[in-house]
């Protein structure tokens, strides 16, 4: 009886170990949780609250379809105020408490504040911040850029910038202002801006845009006095249609570009007459352009009486940032692992040439390189409209 008892609990233990290297256990029905830093009440939640909108959309979405391989997405999402203490304090909450597996972030101050505990932690870490310190390997191993870095941005923009002055055969330097928001997001591609400048024999002027101001014409002013040719804004759109207002006010004929979180519908709705000409380095393709990507967030959003239109193009941003991370979970469960953060590093990091409808261009990462996205079409408002004026161009 005892020989039995032994053979039985020898049998139940050789059952076990097969089942646990079949990977049954990764695959029970436990939510994957997931945190979200997330600016609904700041100074970038003009631009914030459809981003966060777009990333729990996306949510709502997979999960009404049965999840990622019968797992539903807990998205634990809180607002901190464009605060970085606030971020600081979510993030230990989420890993201490919540015990997520990966987290979506927002602003360049918190993210780039962030980085060594993410990395510590072993957290796959995605934001809506494409600053360039943010794919450094080495100080950020767990950071994943779905959109096409500020850095590349602004390179990209004064490369059309000199291709335009060339073209109208303008004589000497091009002049070029940085009118950017006075933060580390606003920042960040300056050092990029300037060195290209450099190499190509543009003349730049730095003017930093004071946040919450209610009129931009005293820095506008030193752009008039500088003769800029060119004018890019590295702000959201609230700031940079306000920007645009003003400049038509002084009667400065410089070229408007704007960077991403500029460039959205919200900028001409806002700056109305004064957007009309502007350029923007686009990554992510507003919902008015039709392309295959934006059909399920359509659907969905007129399943939900959500307007597409109002939330525009930031909204499709957050959702598609949100596909990619659980594209990453799908795989994890698909190589039947257990969801960890290194687990899911490196299933992000066997994404390759992932298609996103022409939503954005395809994304690559691998273990030496979280800079998923290194192109971006460039558009510019006509008649009331951003319309595509490139295919998918990079910075080099």
């Amino acid at each position: 009886m005892k020989t039995r008892a032994l053979s039985l609990l020898t049998v139940l233990i050789v059952l076990s170990l097969l089942l646990s290297a079949c990977g049954a256990a990764p695959q029970s029905g436990e939510p994957i949780k997931v945190g979200g830093i997330f600016d609904l009440t700041g100074a970038t939640a003009d631009v914030g609250v459809p981003y966060a909108d777009g990333l729990k959309g996306y949510v709502d979405w997979i999960n009404a379809k049965g999840g990622i391989k019968g797992r539903k997405i807990e998205l634990i999402g809180n607002d901190y105020a464009y605060k970085v203490p606030n971020a600081e304090q979510l993030y230990s909450q989420y890993v201490t408490q919540d015990k997520v597996v990966a987290i979506q972030g927002w602003g360049t101050g918190d993210t780039e504040a962030l980085r060594t505990k993410i990395a510590t932690d072993k957290l796959p870490f995605m934001s809506a911040s494409y600053s360039a310190n943010l794919v450094v390997m080495a100080d950020a191993p767990y950071n994943f850029l779905i959109g096409t870095t500020y850095s590349d941005q602004m390179v990209i923009g004064l490369r059309w910038a000199l291709q335009d002055w060339q073209a109208k055969g303008g004589s000497g330097k091009a002049k070029v202002a940085f009118f950017y928001n006075d933060s580390p997001f606003g920042k960040s591609p300056l050092p990029a801006g300037n060195e290209f400048a450099a190499a190509n024999g543009m003349e730049v002027l730095e003017v930093a845009m004071p946040r919450g101001a209610t009129d931009l014409t005293p820095q506008l002013s030193q752009v008039q006095a500088f003769s800029a040719n060119y004018i890019i804004i590295q702000n959201t759109s609230g700031p940079g249609s306000l920007a645009a207002k003003n400049a038509k006010g002084l009667g400065l004929n410089a070229q408007i570009i704007c960077l991403n979180w500029c460039a959205d519908e919200n900028l001409i709705k806002l700056a109305g007459a004064a957007a009309e000409g502007v350029v923007g380095t686009i990554h992510f393709a507003p919902p008015g352009t039709g392309v295959a990507g934006v059909k399920d967030i359509v659907d969905y959003t007129k399943s939900k009486s959500i307007n597409l239109e109002e939330k525009g193009l930031h909204y499709v941003q957050g959702w598609w940032t949100m596909a990619v991370m659980a594209e990453g979970i799908k795989r994890v469960l698909d190589s039947n692992k257990p969801i960890t953060g290194e687990n899911l590093k490196a299933a992000l990091e066997t994404i390759s040439n992932f298609e996103t409808g022409g939503v954005t261009s395809p994304l690559t990462f691998t273990a030496t390189d979280h800079a998923g996205n290194k192109a971006l079409r460039l558009y510019q408002v006509k008649a009331g409209k951003w319309e595509s004026i490139s295919d998918f161009i990079g910075a080099k």
